[in-house]
């Protein structure tokens, strides 16, 4: 049913050149000393990183790579036809000139990639099936994972699926996931089978370690991870509890490393946490809320565990974490995508659970937009910074979940009519987002040029947004090329800043279209500078201060300029730009900035965030070892290697859910 996991094969056209030059039948075997004289060949050069005293792995195979087989085994058999006959072929493959070997793996080094545990045998690679066929005409760094194809039993010739491309050979990215058989990262501990041609980085040993160390169990069973296991810092406040936007990073790298035992704890007791009476002071929240974190307490007297939650009521400012039921559904569907396990989110108690969740959210009011309004601080910037409104980090994730929730909800007497309002909310939710916070130069410019006081249907300044209130710094920072969604659109306010979550997940939820998504990597690119500086990644950008920062923080002491949550650099922000990179194709940006987060991380300690304008220096209240930290750069260095991981976090657009869009009357010709 699932593509299996094995090496990509050779091409049609070097199947049969093998076949021809080794005059084999398919699926033959070379036996004893011969086979390990072919194996001691292959292994001079350079196509297999084992010694020859154990079966070797063979490389997996890409177009070039096979090429080279192909003709090595050809000139070996040529010049062995010509002195001994053909029985003496292996034993000139192990009597190669030392200088031929040398140039042959120079050839080979940059072809050469993961590696097959299976006992060696060229023609038994013919008919395997791979996950992913990867065209080499032109670098992968400028190729969108779009372009990919994925080769059947008789895909020939470039692109796979005789030559029509991926949209007509599967239906959605997903399907590039092998759920329930997915690859073990070789980025995990040493269980994880060694299948890249290069050595993992010492960091990652250093960062499992690390993570593993912040679990914690609820009686005797993995629960989650804890915010940070800093043993240096004095008081411990709340960072040794479980926050669910904290164990998004966790939760991805336990199961690209294929331990997905934790996740499925850490959902089924928060789904409990979710059923639990909440009160701030006088006031009951909705059924729906999830816990923006939870403690596990021993209790001495009985010797049993206990679960305590804040639902909001011990937070700064007390505000409840919209985000947190968003991102339970974002878990509970990678879960599903990593392990092929529909049993869990197609149990009554988790159909029930998305239920409360997509009432609360989609609940009639008085709202004129279908974005949803949010308090100051009800997301991943927990504290006051103006963020109020219908911030975009909040926008994108509640298209993430609606999509998700669309995908696992079951189509009952329950479910059906809350599908059917998903399906009305996502696309008037899409046309705003894409229509009113998308800002480009051509778009700033019209801003620039807007009237004010328009009355009626005929309005182009919809919003009533004021010229003057464009920012300067703007003008020098956009770009002719690139673009990015806004912070905030509300009636008569545009909050100008870019958040780098928000950006990064509408590249995922595909709530960015595929131009969008293009234009937000292109103005990383031309900001690099400003983005991402020397620490990945900025979570927002620019900071605000002075009088400014007065009355939008409050005179908050920890969100000074270029500090924390007002322009800090954070590293956990590194799994969502490599994950949109990997989406856009552009695997550049991604491994330039995994190579700045491993330069300093480890040596610094693993912070919370950095602070300066280019994030040089370690955050002033900083935690060490902060475990979202640590997971990002692993959830990174994962997809990095294999980006099929990318199907469990990443939806394609869904082209039979996308509306007709058409003009307004608002619109003038």
């Amino acid at each position: 049913m699932y593509p299996p996991q094995s090496t990509t094969p050779f091409p049609r056209r070097s199947r049969a050149r093998l076949r021809s030059a080794t005059r084999l039948r398919p699926r033959p075997r070379l036996a004893g000393k011969k086979r390990t004289q072919l194996r001691r060949a292959i292994y001079e050069l350079g196509l297999s990183l084992s010694p020859p005293s154990f079966p070797p792995p063979l490389p997996l195979s890409r177009r070039l790579a096979a090429r080279l087989v192909v003709e090595t085994v050809e000139s070996l058999l040529s010049s062995s036809r010509a002195g001994a006959g053909r029985g003496a072929t292996t034993a000139a493959a192990c009597e190669m000139e030392p200088a031929a070997a040398a140039a042959a793996m120079r050839k080979a080094s940059s072809q050469a990639s993961l590696a097959d545990p299976d006992d060696f045998d060229l023609t038994r690679l013919l008919n395997h099936k791979p996950r992913i066929n990867v065209e080499r005409q032109r670098s992968f760094d400028d190729r969108s994972l779009s372009e990919l194809s994925l080769s059947g039993a008789g895909a020939g010739g470039r692109g796979g699926w005789g030559g029509c491309g991926y949209s007509a050979g599967a239906e959605s990215y997903e399907s590039m996931y092998s759920p329930g058989g997915g690859l073990r990262s070789y980025c995990g501990t040493p269980a994880s089978s060694t299948r890249l041609s290069f050595e993992p980085h010492p960091l990652v040993g250093e960062a499992w370690d690390a993570l593993r160390r912040s679990l914690v169990s609820f009686r005797g069973q993995p629960l989650g991870t804890i915010a940070a296991v800093d043993h240096s810092a004095g008081e411990v406040l709340n960072y040794d509890q479980v926050f669910v936007r904290d164990f998004v990073p966790s939760a991805l790298a336990f199961l690209m490393n294929g331990e997905p035992e934790v996740v499925r704890n850490f959902l089924l007791k928060t789904l409990l946490l979710q059923g639990w009476e909440k009160r701030i002071d006088r006031f009951k929240l909705g059924e729906g809320a999830m816990p923006a974190s939870f403690k596990v307490l021993k209790d001495p007297k009985r010797g049993v565990d206990k679960l305590v939650a804040d639902f909001g009521e011990s937070a700064i400012g007390r505000v409840a974490p919209v985000d947190s039921g968003f991102w339970w559904i974002i878990i509970l569907r990678a879960y599903t995508k990593s392990t092929g396990d529909m049993t869990l989110a197609e149990a009554p108690m988790c159909q029930k659970g998305i239920r409360l969740i997509m009432n609360q959210c989609l609940a009639e009011g008085f709202d004129t937009f279908p974005t949803l309004l949010c308090a100051d601080g009800c997301c991943m910037i927990d504290r006051r910074m103006g963020v109020y409104g219908y911030p975009i980090e909040i926008q994108a994730l509640f298209f993430m979940a609606l999509r998700c929730a669309l995908l696992m909800l079951k189509p009952d007497a329950e479910g059906k009519e809350i599908m059917e309002r998903i399906v009305t909310r996502l696309a008037a939710l899409s046309y705003h987002v894409r229509s009113y916070f998308w800002l480009d130069f051509q778009q700033l410019n019209d801003i620039y040029r807007f009237k004010t006081e328009e009355y009626s249907h005929t309005a182009v300044n919809k919003f009533n947004v004021n010229p003057e209130s464009i920012p300067d710094w703007l003008f020098d920072f956009m770009p002719t090329r690139g673009g990015y969604f806004v912070g905030n659109v509300s009636p008569a306010r545009m909050d100008f800043r870019w958040f780098a979550l928000g950006n990064c997940v509408a590249i995922l939820a595909s709530l960015a279209t595929p131009d969008q998504a293009a234009a937000i990597m292109d103005l990383i690119e031309e900001r690099w500078e400003d983005l991402v500086g020397e620490m990945p990644v900025k979570i927002c950008y620019p900071a605000i201060e002075g009088h400014e920062w007065q009355t939008v923080t409050g005179c908050d002491p920890k969100n000074t300029r270029w500090s924390y949550h007002n322009g800090g650099s954070w590293p956990v922000l590194l799994w969502l730009l490599t994950a949109a990179c990997i989406k856009t194709g552009r695997l550049k940006i991604a491994r330039r900035a995994i190579e700045l987060a491993e330069a300093r991380l480890a040596r610094d300690g693993w912070p919370e965030y950095y602070d300066g304008k280019l994030g040089r220096y370690v955050g002033k209240q900083a935690r060490k070892f902060q475990t979202w930290s640590i997971a990002g750069y692993l959830v990174a260095k994962m997809m990095l290697e294999d980006p099929s991981h990318l199907g469990m976090i990443s939806l394609e657009e869904d082209k039979a859910m996308k509306p007709v869009l058409r003009r307004s009357a608002s619109w003038t010709v």
